[in-house]
Order: C-alpha cells, then structure tokens, then sequence
C-alpha cells in the first residue's frame, strides 16, 4: 500500500481546497427611481427609495 513519504503543508493543503470555496458574485439589480445599481431589497445610496417611497432624504 502506498504511503506518503512527506506531511502535507498547510499552504498546500489550503491551495487545494480554496476552489471550492470560491465566493459567488453579488447580484444587483438596477433602481426604478433613478436607474442606479442597487443590491436587492436595500434602500438605494443615490436617491434614498425603497419600494417606490422615500425612505431616506439624500443630499
């Protein structure tokens, strides 16, 4: 049976599972106030709406 000759790193076990760990890109979706981006039900940075009432005042 075949066995190894050397303990495994900690930086190369790491490197080997950091590609299943990889993070999914944010979704956004686009504001229908101001047509901005905006992250999915959040208040909107550049006008302060939120299911078409303002929420906040911005400057």
């Amino acid at each position: 049976m075949a066995v190894p000759k050397r303990k495994t790193s900690k930086a190369r076990k790491n490197k080997r599972r950091a590609s299943s760990y990889t993070l999914n890109k944010k979704t956004s979706t686009e504001c229908p106030q101001c047509h901005e981006q905006k992250l999915p039900h959040r208040v909107c940075k550049s006008c302060g709406y939120y299911k078409n009432r303002e929420v906040i005042e911005v400057e």
